[in-house]
């Protein structure tokens, strides 16, 4: 009887923050002209906007924790507040970009460019300026640019949200990135227990449990910069074979569960 009132509450619980989110979001971009105002001008504009991006979302998460969803540790996490990261993470769940941003008061990710020309998101993604660029090397240009400047760039290099069990091919942006720019790479690997919010699972799938969170941020790697084309792109192989090596041996230590 426990385990179903628990269940039940956890259901509904679950609907009231997916509800919670949807009008936050839409909150932020009716005011965000009011709260601009407040921001400033120059070059401190952005990392303002930024921290009220970083604390909102911290918010978020602990109201998520106060209505027992979920429950998060994160193992070394003072080193996600070294400035000038590549901050590389595998994607389990819906909520790891959330995550990654409540935890880096300087983070930056790439949101698509129709994103950017969207009349209603076009303001607040221009305010933290989140990199985008429809040409590759403009890209790849910006992604230097942020890192240069301190801020972490957050990236997924599955692509998208990987099934528990399952290893997706890294894509090589990620690896394209840290030579380009020589920015220090720092792997989060990300384990939910039980799996939550993946790619396969309705709003409305509640796990048997109450789920966990572990951010394990491991030691960084130092990719060497690469200014041939050509070494560049056999660099940019290995790099990536390595990343994908080192998330698939972190699985294996810290393992993947579906309840």
């Amino acid at each position: 009887m426990f385990e179903r009132l628990d269940r039940a509450w956890r259901l509904c619980a679950t609907a009231f923050c997916f509800a919670l989110f949807g009008a936050g979001a839409v909150a932020w971009i009716i005011l965000f002209p009011l709260v601009a105002a407040f921001l400033g001008r120059g070059p401190h504009r952005k990392r303002r906007a930024r921290r009220l991006m970083h604390g909102v979302l911290g918010v978020y998460l602990a109201i998520l924790r106060g209505v027992g969803l979920l429950t998060y540790e994160v193992r070394n996490a003072e080193r996600l507040n070294r400035p000038g990261r590549l901050v590389v993470a595998n994607h389990p769940s819906l909520l790891d970009a959330v995550f990654l941003i409540s935890l880096i008061p300087n983070a930056t990710c790439v949101v698509k460019p129709a994103l950017a020309r969207n009349l209603f998101l076009r303001p607040p993604i221009r305010a933290v300026d989140y990199v985008y660029a429809t040409d590759p090397k403009a890209l790849l240009d910006r992604c230097a640019e942020e890192l240069d400047q301190g801020s972490s760039l957050i990236v997924f290099p599955e692509g998208t949200r990987t099934p528990p069990a399952e290893a997706r091919p890294f894509q090589r942006g990620a690896a394209n990135v840290a030579l380009r720019s020589g920015a220090p790479i720092l792997p989060v690997y990300i384990h939910c227990s039980p799996s939550w919010l993946t790619k396969q699972d309705r709003w409305y799938y509640v796990p048997p449990s109450r789920v966990h969170y572990t951010f394990h941020v491991g030691e960084e790697i130092k990719p060497r910069v690469q200014d041939e084309p050509g070494n560049r792109a056999i660099a940019s192989r290995k790099l990536t074979q390595y990343l994908q090596g080192y998330f698939l041996e972190q699985a294996k230590i810290h393992g993947r569960s579906r309840g």
